[in-house]
């Protein structure tokens, strides 16, 4: 069973009716509270409770609205010894003992979402390895570069931000993508240009032996199905903290490749290819944008449902 660890930051005058919302859920254990204990004038409680009945009881705080004249902070627990926990829990195990804390994991997205420097630098990197792999025809180069990648973070910002009605982080999400894969296209280009002034161009390439290039540049029924099924399997993993699963996502959809296949064929003066990868880029990000959207929906509406069902159950039972 799951348990989140609760502190708010309480106004004076709404301590009481948080107290009662609390000491009212049989999900909640541990109830403490520190009158006085914060400056500005607030009080200070904290609780421990379960996964399953998290998201209720922080829609209900919500609904208080302690965060806008307080605050909610939430700390997973990693390990809970306690019969009290483990007599609360009764009812709410099976699927709703995992379920996800929705502020958690929408917190956990903002924070991927965020393009800082790093970001930009990462995306440059992976362009020039991705131009190394197609250069040489290393599929190991390919996936390193696909590895290294770090945009899904600003494709699940944007799913989001749908998912929320919120235009900020759409516009974004979407200026950290357009700006991210322009610098991957221009690094994957300059370096194509370098190695060509070089005269290291290898020979398989300089005659036109490029199968990792046509895998890419050339968008169809099974690059969709591949991006459909990654983005559900991405947004999935992101619920519930599954890093492994995150890495399988990262390395099966052609995103990062594309950028440094259309930096390459532009430098090696192939305008058709240039433009099947830039099909495929524009076809991978809005693919993984929409079904990461539409994952997220449909997760919020399973699980409410099942949510709802136990809790009015458990209700019933006393």
């Amino acid at each position: 069973m799951g348990v989140i660890h609760l502190r708010v930051a309480s106004p004076p005058e709404q301590t009481d009716q948080v107290l009662a919302l609390l000491a009212g859920d049989g999900g909640v254990v541990d109830v403490v509270v520190h009158r006085g204990a914060l400056h500005p004038a607030g009080d200070a409680i904290e609780c421990d409770v379960l996964a399953g009945a998290a998201n209720d009881v922080l829609a209900r705080l919500r609904e208080l609205r302690v965060h806008q004249h307080g605050s909610l902070m939430v700390d997973p627990v990693e390990l809970t010894m306690s019969d009290r926990v483990d007599a609360a829990a009764v009812g709410l195990r099976g699927p709703l003992a995992r379920a996800p804390v929705w502020a958690e994991v929408e917190a956990r997205i903002v924070g991927d979402a965020t393009a800082t420097p790093s970001f930009y630098l990462y995306l440059v990197i992976a362009g020039v390895i991705g131009a190394v792999g197609l250069l040489t025809n290393s599929e190991i180069l390919i996936v390193a570069a696909m590895i290294l990648g770090p945009e899904y973070g600003p494709i699940t910002g944007v799913a989001l931000g749908i998912d929320r009605r919120s235009w900020l982080p759409i516009r974004q999400g979407l200026a950290a993508l357009a700006v991210g894969f322009s610098l991957a296209v221009l690094a994957a280009y300059a370096f194509t240009m370098l190695v060509r002034a070089l005269g290291l161009v290898p020979t398989a390439f300089t005659l036109g032996v490029r199968p990792v290039s046509h895998l890419i540049d050339t968008p169809n029924f099974y690059s969709v199905v591949v991006a459909v099924l990654a983005g559900i399997a991405g947004v999935v993993a992101l619920t519930h903290t599954r890093t492994s699963t995150l890495l399988g996502v990262f390395v099966s959809v052609t995103t990062i490749p594309a950028a440094a296949d259309i930096g390459v064929a532009l430098a090696a003066s192939s305008p058709a290819q240039a433009r099947g990868s830039l099909w495929q880029l524009l076809l991978n990000i809005t693919l993984l944008i929409v079904v990461g959207f539409a994952t997220l929906r449909a997760q919020r509406a399973l699980w409410g449902r099942i949510s709802r069902r136990v809790l009015t159950r458990r209700s019933a039972h006393g």
